[in-house]
């Protein structure tokens, strides 16, 4: 994960190692003075040291003559200005180096704020452009709320385990090893015995947290449950208060998030182990070196003296913290990953709709579009369309009727590469549409649907949705011939009035005619048409046909209808049943057939 997401920010990373090192020197280097401190409090150290040049210091001696010379100072600075001054001193220093300390661990988790932020930014834009990436039929096989789950829930989750332990992950091994480093060197053999524990502290860790990763993933999971319970209630809150399903839905919501809540207070009470087991485990070590190091100084073996032995226990203790925070991260990080796998599978998920290498760019429709034995199925194997094979003429109105779920939605579908046929050929002006690329084979197509789609935004920029530097003549102009500007400019803020939630401030027939408006302005020589009226009464429906005629003129059309009222002037009426072409011909010619369509046109006159 930090592989895919850090690498642009790669200089606040080596800025927060660097000033966590110095945080680390400076630290060690405040508790050193502790020494001589002790040692001038307690008279404890007689012996007289001498300078040695800094010139004579090697790499292998440099912290002997650092050593020696600071002693040397602190005896210069006794017989000079006596030891209660000498101790004052020695204690501003102290405060001076713990306040670059203190500056360098701000500044250390400082620099992680861009690192932290920016990566949450770039998994949720990485997130968003694969869901307008991902083909249709992904989303016909997800929950809505799930995928918003992920976005949310999974997301935040990720960025309080893993970025939040980022600073852990970085500036405790540094800490660490800097301490580790240091009480090497005040004594090995103690630093050793301490050593002896570090493996059966990261065990008892590992047992505590094995199963967390887990656990959280579950719990994650319950949670896309309740988000996918939560849109669903949204969008159906009509028919709930019209059934009195209140309480049906209230008890069905509370089963999902008592159990979300029950996995919740597992991760939690497992996550709350992490301190209260390093600090014992700590606390065992603490009291152990000290009996162990107590005994080495009241020996007359002892390499270290009192003062010295007490700067190790201070290191020692310090040592703890960074330990307890990784424990903590490990903790932490498992639940991340959890979430970082339901990421992963939008993610990684394939997209099957590919440009084939080479492919084409096409700017005009001259001639016409052809399906030639086309048959689609989905995932399921559950077949929609079987052999299907016609032409569309350019500058012709081609409309296909049938039952409810006959396939002729998946069929228009196909044309725009929302999902690819399983067998057959589609091609426009004789070039298979596999061949061409997506962008330039959409921009021929403008689509106007049963359930016109309006985004929470101004009516202006809905209508200029998708064509970039529109003018406001070009979208009144468009207004106009979708017989839209008369109840726009009724609005108290006409073209900036907002339309809501999915248009909801509009009516039926108001959206319906922004969307045409919509399709005017991008002017496409392909138009789509998805059962536009089917959803309108009759007064709406009039104006909007009278707009989509205007629409309509000049242009090749595809149109899906009920209403058979409406494409009665087509050029030619393909009736769908089945995934099949059972009939074709004019309104006339399949009225005087007397077949499926004079069956389904006597149904509706009737």
């Amino acid at each position: 994960m930090l592989r895919r997401y850090v690498s642009p920010y790669g200089k606040y990373l080596w800025g927060s190692v660097i000033l966590n090192i110095l945080s680390a020197i400076f630290n060690i280097f405040s508790f050193a003075i502790m020494i001589p401190v002790l040692k001038i409090i307690f008279r404890m150290d007689e012996t007289m040291y001498e300078f040695i040049p800094w010139s004579t210091a090697n790499l292998k001696s440099f912290f002997h003559v650092l050593m020696n010379n600071f002693y040397w100072s602190v005896n210069e600075s006794i017989i000079t200005h006596g030891a209660v001054m000498t101790l004052i001193l020695l204690s501003l220093m102290m405060i001076f180096l713990t306040l670059l300390k203190t500056s360098c661990y701000f500044g250390s988790a400082a620099v992680m704020v861009p690192i932290r932020t920016g990566i949450v930014r770039d998994m949720r834009m990485e997130i968003y452009n694969k869901i307008l990436d991902l083909p249709l039929g992904f989303f016909s096989e997800e929950r809505k709320g799930d995928i918003i789950a992920r976005m949310s829930g999974d997301v935040q989750e990720v960025e309080n385990s893993i970025t939040g332990s980022l600073d852990m992950l970085i500036k405790n091994p540094i800490l660490i090893i800097f301490y580790i480093g240091t009480l090497i060197f005040i004594s090995w053999k103690l630093t050793l015995f301490v050593l002896l524990f570090a493996p059966l502290m990261t065990w008892l860790m590992g047992v505590v947290g094995r199963n967390l990763k887990r656990k959280s993933t579950e719990a994650q999971a319950l949670w896309s449950d309740t988000m996918s319970q939560v849109e669903e209630t949204l969008g159906g809150l009509r028919v709930i208060k019209a059934f009195l399903a209140e309480k049906a839905m209230s008890v069905r919501f509370g089963k999902v998030t008592d159990a979300m809540r029950r996995k919740n207070a597992r991760v939690a009470t497992r996550q709350s182990l992490a301190h209260p087991v390093s600090e014992f485990l700590g606390t065992v070590m603490i009291c152990i070196v000290l009996c162990f190091g107590g005994a080495l100084i009241v020996s007359e073996k002892s390499t270290i003296d009192a003062p010295t032995f007490i700067f190790f226990m201070t290191i020692l203790y310090s040592v703890i913290q960074p330990i307890k925070d990784l424990s903590r991260a490990a903790y932490n990080i498992p639940k991340g990953m959890a979430s970082m796998d339901r990421i992963d599978r939008i993610l990684n998920a394939e997209n099957p709709i590919r440009e084939s290498e080479g492919a084409k760019s096409i700017t005009e429709f001259n001639d016409r579009i052809s399906f030639r034995n086309v048959s689609f199925s989905y995932e399921d194997g559950r077949e929609v369309l079987h052999d299907i094979s016609l032409d569309i003429p350019k500058g012709k109105t081609v409309a296909l009727v049938g039952a409810s779920g006959g396939g002729k939605t998946t069929l228009v579908d196909l044309i725009p590469r929302f999902y690819d046929a399983n067998s057959g050929n589609i091609s426009i002006d004789g070039v298979p549409i596999r061949d061409l690329t997506i962008g330039s084979l959409r921009s021929l197509m403008g689509n106007v649907n049963q359930d016109p789609i309006l985004f929470n935004d101004t009516i202006f920029n809905n209508i200029a949705f998708g064509v970039e530097g529109a003018s406001e003549e070009q979208v009144i102009e468009a207004a106009r011939i979708a017989n839209a500007h008369e109840f726009i400019m009724d609005k108290e803020e006409g073209y900036s009035t907002n339309v809501g939630d999915r248009g909801c401030k509009l009516s039926g027939g108001q959206r319906q005619r922004i969307s045409i408006a919509r399709a005017v302005l991008k002017n496409p020589p392909i138009l789509i048409l998805d059962e536009a009226t089917a959803a309108l009464d009759t007064e709406s429906e009039r104006s909007v046909q009278e707009a989509l005629e205007r629409l309509m003129h000049n242009r090749t059309t595809i149109a899906i209808a009920h209403r058979l009222s409406t494409i009665k002037d087509a050029d030619e009426i393909i009736v769908i049943d089945q995934g099949r072409i059972v009939e074709r011909g004019t309104h006339d010619e399949l009225i005087a057939k007397g077949g499926y369509y004079r069956k389904l046109h006597d149904m509706q006159a009737l």
